[in-house]
């Protein structure tokens, strides 16, 4: 393992729903106080998310600032403070038309997504969620544009959404791998019937990495934090990848460490090891 256990790290990347924001999707005052302390001590705080830009800003508000952002799983690098979007990486027009007949073979009664991007985050002239009429939403989404279903697939898109109501995801993935390869990456971030498809090697870490290095700092010297398989290959990039208490097994399986639940402040029990709470800093009870 990485000096990361012993030393102040260089870097912190935390998910965000399960992992930095509560049950009610709300930054708690410890978890906030830690991030910002770290940030204070000058110290890179990263999102790293499966959400796409537009759903980042109750997250800075949470936190009282806006940090750099993996967005869609890694496809995007997004400023957020700048309202920016720094990089992409997108599925081809080809690639989503191929994926998206067999996954209508081999998952039958499924719905189709795309996740699209432009140079910021409400980019106008861009529809950025389009669906077709067979998509039911895994979770409330009302910036939907409801569109025929080959449209979903006539433009390059950072990510496509498969939905089969009923289905565990992870069954799910392992049905759609065994026909796609690696002509596509697949993922989930819950197991209610979604999966999500990026481009190959498109993956959290990936945008960790290249971050870093705008940074100058090593995956050695990072620690990441998340709880569902998108997250795995993050935490096992980073010196330090800790789980959340309430992780699905494979996110667990992935870890160096496993800390408390979302509801318990997990992520700030580990970085409250660099910079304590205030009251115990100060000997308070």
């Amino acid at each position: 393992m990485s000096a990361t256990r012993q030393t102040r790290p260089e870097l912190v990347a935390s998910d965000v729903d399960g992992t930095l924001i509560d049950p009610y999707e709300r930054v708690t005052v410890r978890t906030r106080a830690a991030v910002r302390a770290l940030v204070a001590d000058g110290v890179p705080f990263v999102l790293a998310t499966g959400r796409p830009p537009r759903w980042i800003a109750p997250v800075v508000a949470g936190l009282g600032f806006a940090p750099l952002c993996v967005c869609g799983n890694g496809a995007v690098l997004y400023d957020a403070e700048h309202d920016k979007v720094l990089g992409t990486t997108t599925l081809d027009i080809g690639t989503l038309a191929w994926v998206a007949d067999i996954a209508e073979k081999v998952l039958p009664g499924c719905g189709l997504a795309a996740e699209r991007i432009g140079a910021s985050a409400h980019d106008a002239a861009t529809p950025q969620f389009v669906s077709s009429p067979q998509y039911e939403h895994a979770w409330l989404n009302p910036d939907d544009t409801a569109v025929a279903r080959d449209e979903v697939i006539d433009s390059p898109a950072i990510k496509m959404l498969i939905r089969l109501p009923g289905a565990r995801s992870g069954d799910m993935a392992v049905t759609l791998a065994s026909h796609i390869g690696d002509r596509a990456d697949i993922t989930y971030s819950t197991e209610q019937g979604l999966i999500e498809i990026s481009a190959p090697g498109v993956t959290k870490a990936q945008g960790l990495r290249i971050l870093g290095a705008r940074l100058g700092v090593a995956p050695a010297n990072m620690i990441a934090f998340g709880d569902m398989p998108n997250d795995i290959p993050m935490l096992r990039m980073a010196g330090l990848g800790v789980a959340m208490g309430h992780a699905h097994p494979d996110a667990l399986a992935a870890a160096d460490e496993i800390t408390g639940t979302n509801s318990e402040d997990g992520v700030a029990q580990v970085l409250e090891r660099w910079w304590p709470r205030a009251d115990r800093a100060s000997g308070k009870r």
